[in-house]
């Protein structure tokens, strides 16, 4: 970013750099979730703490002092979000999972398991 905002150090400012965030004025017009979600898709892991430093630099306050109400709404948001986004393409959709108990009447003795004669 060029411009110096509140919340924001240098690897986020690096990150909104890199998806084509450079200003106050670009952040505002994007908003806060697809700011975040913006960083998501180019592959980097944010945490909720960048979706609330953005809410906080426009908002011109200290990331915490955000509401837990706006808090609250910008999460859903980001999970609406998140939830559209189509599977990664270098993994398969997982599968359901089966568990499997195996038990000493079922598996068969192992041949050092035996007892000595």
């Amino acid at each position: 970013m060029k411009d110096k905002l509140r919340n924001i150090g240098p690897k986020s400012a690096a990150w909104l750099h890199q998806v084509g965030l450079r200003s106050r004025e670009e952040l505002v017009a994007t908003g806060p979730v697809e700011a975040f979600m913006r960083v998501k898709r180019a592959g980097f892991r944010p945490t909720l703490n960048l979706l609330y430093a953005l809410e906080g630099a426009l908002q011109e306050c200290h990331w915490q002092d955000v509401p837990l109400a706006r808090r609250s709404e910008l999460v859903a948001a980001a999970e609406a979000a998140i939830d559209e986004l189509p599977p990664p393409r270098h993994a398969q959709p997982a599968g359901p999972v089966t568990t499997t108990v195996l038990t000493a009447d079922t598996v068969a003795p192992r041949p050092d398991d035996h007892d000595p004669d």
